[in-house]
């Protein structure tokens, strides 16, 4: 037997020994699979223009979604993006629900309704003609037994004679009164001299004096009937009636 022959087992059992090593080592760690892709979330919005109307106008919603399958407006399905024209009675909340693999998302808008204002119609009330003379031409008064007139009645006949020149067809009574003092002749004297003093101090203002009448009554219409100076006194006037 050669050197040859001698080496081969030798040869063989390295061989061996050195695949029974390298098949005594560890085993690859598998890998674990990766996870399935989460969905996208849903988004949503919903707005309204205007927020406020009077009844009987409108309004537009506007909405938008994102990774919604399922979307309603207020119980309606509608578009996953859309608008929308509403004329709601009264004030109204309006509801987006969009709903997916995501999960769901509201979203509100509301539109507010007024009534309209109420029309309010202006009427200009012009008053009557004797209106304005029962104004600007009042009664004056005098003191007991007296026919001169007084400050105040001066200034009070004064302003009505500058009335009186803005209306020149106009045609005045002047009824002189009395209280209830004195015998009935003396009271109608004296009434007419209380006539004849307010029409003098209206003709001095520039009042014709063919639109002045005068006439006495004496004590036969009194104003009030109780026994007492207050009531004379309410008695002892000139009292002015427009004649057209």
């Amino acid at each position: 037997m050669n050197a040859r022959t001698k080496t081969l087992p030798f040869i063989l059992i390295a061989v061996l020994v050195a695949v029974a090593i390298g098949c005594g080592g560890k085993k690859p760690v598998a890998q674990p699979p990766l996870p399935p892709p989460q969905p996208k979330p849903v988004s949503a919005t919903l707005s309204a223009s205007p927020t406020s109307i009077q009844k009987g106008q409108s309004a537009t919603l506007t909405w938008n979604t994102e990774n919604a399958t399922d979307i309603t407006l207020n119980g309606a399905k509608v578009d996953p993006s859309g608008s929308q024209s509403v004329s709601p009675n009264k004030s109204t909340d309006y509801l987006l629900v969009a709903g997916g693999l995501g999960g769901t998302q509201n979203a509100t808008a509301r539109v507010t309704v007024t009534e309209p204002a109420p029309t309010t119609t202006t009427t200009t009330v012009t008053p009557s003609d004797e209106e304005l003379f029962n104004q600007n031409v009042r009664d004056i008064y005098f003191d007991y037994d007296r026919a001169d007139l007084r400050p105040e009645s001066q200034q009070a006949l004064a302003k009505a004679a500058q009335f009186l020149s803005q209306h020149p067809t106009w045609r005045v009574k002047i009824e002189g009164n009395c209280d209830e003092r004195g015998s009935t002749e003396y009271n109608l004297t004296l009434g007419e001299e209380r006539a004849g003093a307010a029409k003098q101090a209206l003709t001095a203002g520039n009042v014709s004096a063919e639109r002045l009448q005068t006439i006495s009554y004496g004590k036969e219409k009194p104003v009030c009937t109780e026994s007492s100076e207050d009531c004379w006194q309410r008695n002892r006037h000139d009292h002015f009636v427009l004649i057209k």
